[in-house]
């Protein structure tokens, strides 16, 4: 897989994740909050790698 590919695939999580924090705020989420905040959680960490990776800065 060649930089430009991952580059795209990271911006693309990134928008995901704005979804996720909006459905988050949802008062009728229920025991679906646990599952939403675990993937916010591990889209923060392959993020960060990301970052650290390839040394880039918030998008």
């Amino acid at each position: 897989m060649d930089v430009q590919t991952i580059k795209e695939r990271v911006a693309e999580v990134q928008s995901k994740r704005d979804y996720l924090l909006r459905l988050l705020e949802q008062p009728n989420l229920g025991t679906l909050r646990i599952d939403v905040n675990q993937a916010l959680e591990e889209m923060d960490e392959l993020i960060d790698e990301y970052r650290r990776t390839f040394g880039e800065t918030e998008s």
